[in-house]
């Protein structure tokens, strides 16, 4: 039983030497060969142990049903094989010229190098003159007393039952295929072998058998269909069918949407990831390289992401800025500005519709701010206030609370001229809410009562004039309604105004005078 991860490892590298190394230099049968050596047959260990005794030629492994020796011919790892027929004919004085003859026709194998230079009639000719020595040893009777030996000859010329007959050591039928390939022709091209010899007609293939079977006849699209249906993901098929569309390898056709293959499993291997907790950062990454769908799928998927904590909120938000996609920024930014307003956190509420750049939800909230300071006669977040800066220009509302917070501060640092000019400003530019005018009024008693004139007889009228204005838009029945404490309030201002007004003018007489 191959495991998932084997079976992907396997399939790859098949799909790699068969697909995108096809057109590499070197034979085509040396990859094969690496590939069986990698993925079928771990026979390392037994050497290892079969050589670090003191008798090897006795060991338990050697000349068992499992022959370590069977393994490497099969396998075309003549150098190790011949090494180990070494250690047997050093054990067996009387048979040493019938080990030598079959170490020489090992030795003698023309098989495809990187480094060979012949053309291919040449390895042909080669591999026929060998095979014809191979075939005049057997027929003479040379390994007739060493079973063992000559069933060796008979998979060195290819014989088909001899190769069948150590099925077990080869457990696979794309190990025989290779084998088989190796023996009766080095030159002849995979796909025209036939694969049933090994599977046999009574069982049906398992899909691991029929995706390697695709792969061997060059059926690409057949590949990635049997490996969408047998793997657990879209992993391995988004990336095969990526890696072969790279190399120009797959028919770019057209699904019935509009994209191709290579998008079309990449955009559902994405999409996956984006149910993840933790890997939807990943999917991100996907989409971007998709050209057609790309971007439509993520900001689909950017919009379903649940925004759990502000870091996470931040970390979508900087992946939308990044693209561009303006829509969904407002969008995560409105959510969480919702989200710290239902929470009371005014600031972070605050600062979200400023990154959104919603003028009408900074209006809500900075009304939220001065209702807050009317209760409890100070503000919260003073530090996001008090830098502010173009930020406050996105509503009318907001610019107030900035203006307003900095006459605060004006007046705390007791620069009450620059305070008053403020106060008069906020007044008369008409960007304050009529529910707070009352309140810059009386924000306005302290400085009609310092001992240095604050307002000038213009201001001081400016001043009676939006008291006149507040008083006079109220019917009877709500002045009647009106608590005694704005009552009072009303006539304090009245007289502070009055006396304001008298000293200006009494000032401005005396330096007209002098």
């Amino acid at each position: 039983q191959v495991s998932i991860l084997s079976a992907m490892e396997l399939i790859w590298n098949l799909c790699e030497i068969l697909f995108v190394e096809a057109a590499a230099a070197g034979p085509l049968l040396l990859r094969l060969l690496d590939w069986v050596r990698l993925h079928v047959c771990d026979v390392d260990n037994m050497v290892r142990e079969v050589l670090s005794s003191e008798n090897p030629s006795k060991h338990k492994l050697f000349w068992n049903v499992a022959s370590i020796v069977d393994v490497f011919v099969l396998q075309g790892r003549m150098d190790e094989a011949r090494h180990l027929l070494s250690k047997e004919a050093s054990a067996n004085p009387t048979s040493v010229n019938m080990y030598k003859i079959l170490d020489d026709l090992m030795k003698k194998m023309p098989v495809p190098s990187l480094g060979n230079t012949q053309t291919l009639t040449e390895m042909e000719l080669k591999w026929q003159h060998w095979h014809e020595e191979c075939q005049r040893y057997l027929q003479d009777g040379t390994f007739a007393c060493n079973s063992h030996m000559e069933s060796i000859c008979k998979i060195l010329l290819g014989d088909e039952d001899a190769i069948l007959e150590k099925k077990e050591l080869m457990t696979t039928w794309y190990h025989f295929l290779v084998t088989r390939l190796l023996y009766s022709h080095p030159t002849v091209k995979p796909m025209e072998l036939r694969m049933d010899l090994f599977l046999g007609g009574e069982s049906s293939p398992e899909p691991l058998d029929t995706i390697l079977m695709a792969a061997f006849e060059f059926e690409m699209h057949q590949v990635i269909k049997e490996c969408s249906i047998a793997l657990s993901n879209w992993w391995f098929v988004a990336h095969l069918t990526d890696l072969l569309d790279h190399c120009k390898l797959l028919q770019s056709h057209n699904l019935y949407f509009g994209s191709n293959m290579r998008e079309f499993l990449l955009l559902e291997y994405a999409s996956g990831l984006f149910s993840h907790h933790s890997l939807w950062q990943l999917g991100v990454d996907y989409f971007d390289h998709c050209p057609e769908y790309g971007r439509v799928y993520l900001e689909l998927h950017i919009e379903r992401i649940p925004l759990n904590t502000e870091q996470k909120a931040l970390k979508v938000l900087r992946i939308c800025e990044q693209r561009q996609m303006h829509e969904q920024v407002r969008s995560i930014c409105k959510i969480m500005a919702m989200k710290a307003l239902r929470n009371n956190r005014l600031g972070s509420a605050l600062s979200w519709s400023i990154r959104a750049k919603d003028a009408a939800f900074a209006t809500l909230i900075s009304d939220r701010f001065l209702k807050d300071y009317c209760e409890r006669g100070c503000f919260s977040d003073l530090d996001l206030i008090d830098n502010l800066g173009p930020s406050m220009l996105l509503s009318d509302r907001l610019t107030f609370l900035g203006k307003y917070r900095e006459f605060h501060r004006l007046y705390g640092e007791k620069r009450f001229s620059e305070a008053g000019k403020l106060l008069l400003m906020l007044m008369t530019a008409h960007i304050a809410p009529c529910s707070f005018w009352m309140t810059l009024l009386t924000d306005a008693l302290p400085l009609l009562e310092q001992k240095e004139v604050i307002f000038s007889a213009e201001q001081t009228y400016e001043l009676m004039r939006c008291l006149e204005d507040l008083t006079a838009g109220k019917s009877d029945k709500q002045k009647f309604q009106d608590d005694d404490v704005e009552t009072m309030k009303v006539e304090m201002l009245r007289l502070a105004l009055a006396r304001n007004l008298a000293r200006v003018i009494v000032k401005e007489g005396t330096l007209e005078g002098s």
